[in-house]
Parts: structure tokens; C-alpha cells; sequence
């Protein structure tokens, strides 16, 4: 296991798709604002958070809960991106792109959970 949770590829793809989710909602109406720019930025930020912050626990229980907010707060995410490409904030193209990087993200999210259920079932604390 890594010493460092900017050394996970779930940590750096979900770092990513913040970097873009914040350049995404630049278009959006300044109306929202506090509604839904705010909301999916901040569902954004916690899933590099989540992660980071639970490679912090003491342990693989607290690490797997942490990892599962992560997810939690991606799926958030691809919600509030359909609800922007639905009210016409994003283009089809660009909500494909984000769509499909934040879909990466949760595959290896997935795995990285797997992988640490996976020790805490043999044995890990």
C-alpha cells in the first residue's frame, strides 16, 4: 500500500475530474451560483477529500468508510451533471466527456474499495 493518498490513481482521476468539473460549471448561469454550481462542485471536492482523508485512518474499516462516502459523493456528481446537461449548463459533448471521466474515476474507486475489503476480509484491521 502507498504511503501518500496523492500516490492512489483514484485520489489523482478524482483530482481531475474536480479540475474540470470547476472549468465546466464557469458556463453556468450565474443564477446558480448557489444552487446547482455550488452543489456539484462541492460533491466533486469530497470525492478526493473522501479518499484522501480515509487513507489517513488508523484503519481499513475507517478507510473502507471513508472510500464508500467517495462513492457516495460521485454518484452525486453524475446526477448534477445530467441535471446541468438537462437544463441545457452543459453541451452534450462536454457532459460526455465529464460523464465519462468521473465514470473512470468510479471504476478504479471501485477497485481500490474492493482491494481494501478485500484485506480487511483477510484479516486487516
Amino acid at each position: 500500500m502507498s504511503d501518500s493518498h496523492r500516490d492512489l490513481i483514484a485520489w489523482q482521476k478524482a483530482m481531475a475530474l474536480v479540475t474540470e468539473i470547476y472549468r465546466a460549471t464557469e458556463g453556468f448561469p450565474s443564477r446558480e451560483m448557489y444552487g446547482l454550481t455550488r452543489q456539484v462542485r462541492e460533491a466533486a471536492v469530497s470525492v478526493p477529500s473522501n479518499i484522501a482523508e480515509g487513507k489517513g485512518r488508523q484503519t481499513k474499516r475507517d478507510y473502507l468508510q471513508f472510500l464508500y462516502r467517495a462513492r457516495g459523493s460521485l454518484l452525486e456528481v453524475e446526477t448534477q451533471l445530467e441535471v446541468g446537461r438537462n437544463l441545457g449548463y452543459l453541451e452534450e459533448s462536454r457532459f460526455g466527456v465529464l460523464f465519462n471521466q468521473a465514470a473512470e474515476a468510479g471504476r478504479i474507486l471501485n477497485g481500490l474499495i474492493t482491494n481494501v475489503r478485500r484485506q480487511i476480509d483477510d484479516g486487516g484491521r
